[in-house]
């Protein structure tokens, strides 16, 4: 009975000095326990995730969630439109001193490494809930939940297979000029070139030769919708979750299969610095690494993570050259990305 008191006080010290202090008190030595216990006075969770999650996936995670922990928290989901201007938002509601419209973020590592760079997280030493050290980023920031397969993308009834880039530099041959290939707005992919094998110099001269090939500017979602109509010939980068809406739709467009390094960008759910769900946020965080949420989140999205087991992801990679970023090479891939940016027109 006595260790039954010590571990309620102990749950309920923390949760004082988390209201106190406003920092979270489980950084230390968190278990899932102490996190269900601390949850269950917490009522929702503001939750930023991609569009493909749609609310439909956003609505079965939530429940996933709620029934594995005995909880019944409401799960708020808003779907990403720009990555790069909320992850600024952010920044600029923290440069004001107001709290984050969010409590977690799901956005690539490289909008992560823009909030870390800038303290914006509240950690977690998430090993100790079971999380693989892999999949753990931004000093325990943030997990990795997703790795996505970054290649260029063609329209398979304009572009026949043997004409297809085979490898990234295929993108600057004179064939491609004057319309036929599309830009997106993520120049991180090309700069993890640079803070990887490439080097800055081979991969910015490679940028600005791009530049030259008149291309088509647009987020991912528009190049989605011109390479379907065949308004450009070939996507510079696309990722997995739009190839496999396009599977699933019928609609011509594949991944120019056999280009390497097969960019990787992990999308990554952190905690934000005055959320104001923390615990609920946490194991929310860690419940997305459970079999079964990926398992949800593959359903809707076609994406899973390398670092679990038997996931569609971790089967694709097997063999392949594959570019991760390291948290290292955070602030060149985000100095360069913003550098191609104007390069390229955006």
């Amino acid at each position: 009975m006595t260790s039954i008191r010590y571990s309620l006080a102990g749950i309920l010290v923390s949760l004082f000095l988390f209201a106190a202090t406003g920092q979270c008190a489980w950084a230390a030595a968190a278990t899932i326990e102490q996190l269900v216990a601390a949850a269950k006075g917490e009522d929702s969770i503001e939750f930023y995730a991609p569009a493909t999650l749609a609310p439909k996936g956003a609505q079965e995670l939530g429940a996933a969630f709620n029934k594995k922990y005995n909880l019944n928290i409401k799960l708020n989901y808003s779907s990403a439109g720009n990555m790069a201007k909320d992850a600024g938002k952010v920044v600029s509601q923290a440069a004001a001193g107001f709290p984050p419209e969010w409590d977690l973020m799901v956005v690539t590592d490289a909008h992560h490494a823009t909030l870390w760079l800038r303290k914006l997280h509240q950690t977690l030493t998430y090993a100790k809930l079971g999380v693989d050290v892999k999949a753990i980023n931004y000093d325990n920031g943030t997990i990795s939940i997703v790795n996505q397969i970054v290649l260029p993308a063609y329209n398979n009834k304009m572009v026949p297979p043997n004409n297809a880039p085979k490898k990234w530099e295929d993108l600057l041959d004179p064939k491609w000029k004057g319309g036929k290939l599309g830009m997106p707005t993520t120049t991180h992919h090309l700069s993890r070139l640079a803070a990887g094998p490439w080097g800055e110099k081979k991969t910015t001269e490679f940028v600005k030769a791009l530049a030259g090939q008149q291309l088509i500017l647009g987020t991912l979602g528009e190049l989605y919708s011109r390479l379907q109509l065949g308004e450009i010939s070939v996507a510079v980068a696309l990722h997995d979750g739009f190839v496999n809406q396009a599977k699933t739709k019928g609609a011509p467009i594949v991944f120019a299969e056999g280009v390497e390094p097969v960019i990787s960008p992990s999308l990554q759910v952190g905690l934000l610095k005055g959320a104001r769900h923390p615990n609920a946020g946490y194991l929310f965080a860690v419940f997305l690494v459970t079999p079964e949420a990926q398992e949800i989140w593959e359903k809707y999205t076609g994406q899973s993570s390398a670092f679990v087991s038997g996931t569609p992801a971790q089967k694709y990679f097997q063999g392949k050259k594959v570019l991760y970023m390291a948290q290292e090479q955070a602030e060149m891939v985000d100095r360069l990305a913003n550098q191609y940016g104007k390069i390229l027109g955006f």
